[in-house]
């Protein structure tokens, strides 16, 4: 419109206005109409669906469809139905509790010998001297299997242990060694340990997820849920977290006044329209994922709250985990927890002791390392007699390990720095041979020298005691074949018990 052909009442105001409005254009019929005002108008018949007691709706949509989580059938015979990994956040000190090195107090206060050549640490190039290890050693057990002071509740089930003084990583840092430990790789984005086995594995219980987390203490993990991710697979496959407190799945409970048919109903409703999106969209994969997950969580709902109930077991257990004192109740729930996890089908459970690289001991090594084998010694060992007691420890492989060990030189004066050349991890239960070791390090504790095993090797080893072969478990991604351990490593059948 030119301004000589503009009405001469419109002032200045209104050309302005005209200007900055945007062409709205009408719908032409009511269908049109009613599409378009969707999003708000078709909200109000949806609310009052929503809001009626479904009698009809009370069998699942997905009713006679196989369930993505249920039990499958691994490669090989299995030694273990589940696993229970021990994460000690922050790198314990391997040469403190299970490696015992005599020369490292005979050299203590001298540099590292020239023999070990040059090493790169996470602080840079180690020069301070070498640190001693003030520890008391016995060997406990018919294998005489060598303990330190500081754990002796562990050590007297030293014939329970396979301890690999062996392991090596390539993360130099906790980031990238924490990301190793659980998913194969020093990068995040692929799938966890956890998220393998539940793909290839499945749960024995379909109504509590295969893959189950929990950290000791309010600290963030680092790297946080990527530890647990399910990476480029389906998002069902992750781990689920649970938290301490009442309600340890966030909005597991259902709300008030809420019926269990009209639960059932809003949820159906829901699947329905996620499949008619999804018939429309079929290469929006991770939808599908979206309601496993729905399903799984409404399970939950009548489940988990049982399962997670620790009222129900015997106080006679909370001197047993350590529940009954002050520094070992925290993880002791959660051993707790995790025996009754296991007992009830749940395939992998992880649990975080220190999050926040609390083990991460580069100054007063000596206070930091006392407390937390304080409060984790006690209830370690009684998850381990608990197992037993219940006939569980042959179907339960307990793992036990950080991200690396640390140094035999010293950091700050009295501390120690990461050690990924050489550490110790240790199994038990769930087809182990008990009472042994496997592999050295050198005569200092730094690096790996026999029958090293690298994180690819343990996971492909914990793998095999679950019955799949790391080599055969696949998912395919982006026309590639990916496997949990990038194509290396392979199982340590030493390990087992014949």
């Amino acid at each position: 419109m030119k301004a000589d052909d503009m009405p001469k009442e419109m002032d200045q105001t209104s050309i302005s206005t005209a200007r900055l409005t945007p062409h709205i254009e009408i719908p032409r019929t009511r269908r049109e109409f009613l599409l378009r005002a969707g999003a708000g108008f078709g909200a109000l018949p949806l609310a009052y669906l929503l809001n009626q007691q479904p009698a009809a709706a009370t069998t699942p949509v997905r009713a006679g469809a196989a369930l993505p989580l249920a039990a499958k059938a691994g490669h090989l015979a299995p030694r273990a139905k589940s696993v229970i990994f021990l994460f000690m956040e922050g790198g314990p000190s391997h040469i403190d509790l299970f490696d015992r090195k005599p020369l490292l107090n005979e050299l203590a206060g001298q540099p590292l010998p020239d023999s070990f050549g040059k090493v790169i640490l996470a602080m840079g190039e180690a020069k301070a001297p070498l640190l001693a290890s003030p520890r008391t050693w016995k060997q406990y057990g018919q294998s005489g299997l060598w303990v330190s002071d500081w754990l002796p509740h562990t050590a007297e089930l030293a014939d329970e242990l396979a301890v690999i003084r062996s392991c090596w990583c390539d993360g130099i840092n906790h980031s990238s060694g924490v990301c190793q430990m659980n998913t194969g790789s020093v990068i995040g984005g692929r799938p966890s340990l956890g998220s393998w086995v539940s793909y290839g594995l499945g749960t024995e219980n379909t109504d509590l997820p295969a893959f189950v987390v929990m950290q000791d203490g309010a600290n963030q993990v680092t790297n946080g849920p990527r530890n647990w991710s399910a990476g480029f697979m389906p998002a069902l496959y992750q781990g689920v977290r649970l938290q301490s407190g009442p309600e340890p799945v966030p909005n597991l409970n259902t709300p008030q006044g809420v019926s269990a048919p009209r639960q059932r109903g809003k949820l159906d409703y829901l699947n329905r329209l996620n499949r008619q999106f999804a018939a429309t969209h079929p290469e929006q994969t991770e939808l599908e994922a979206r309601i496993a997950s729905y399903e799984l969580a409404f399970r939950m709902q009548a489940e988990a709250p049982e399962a997670v109930d620790l009222s129900r077991e015997s106080r006679s257990l909370d001197a047993l985990y350590g529940i009954d004192q002050k520094e070992t109740e925290s993880f002791g729930r959660l051993c707790l927890l995790s025996r009754r996890l296991v007992e009830r089908g749940v395939r992998f459970v992880q649990l975080y002791h220190g999050p926040g690289s609390k083990w991460d001991a580069h100054a007063n090594i000596e206070a930091n390392h006392s407390r937390l084998c304080r409060a984790m010694d006690k209830p370690v060992a009684g998850l381990l007699r608990d197992l037993k007691a219940r006939g569980l420890l042959d179907e339960t492989l307990v793992v036990w390990g950080g991200e690396f060990g640390r140094t035999p030189m010293s950091e700050q004066g009295n501390g120690r720095d990461h050690n990924p050349t050489g550490f110790t991890m240790w199994m038990a239960g769930g087809g182990v041979r008990g009472g042994q070791t496997i592999g050295t390090t050198d005569d200092l504790g730094l690096h790996a020298v026999e029958h090293r095993l690298h994180v690819h090797d343990l996971h492909a080893t914990i793998l095999h005691m679950l019955g799949l072969d790391h080599m055969k478990l696949v998912y395919p991604y982006k026309g590639r074949p990916e496997r949990p351990t990038l194509n290396e490593g392979r199982p340590y059948l030493g390990v087992l018990a014949t």
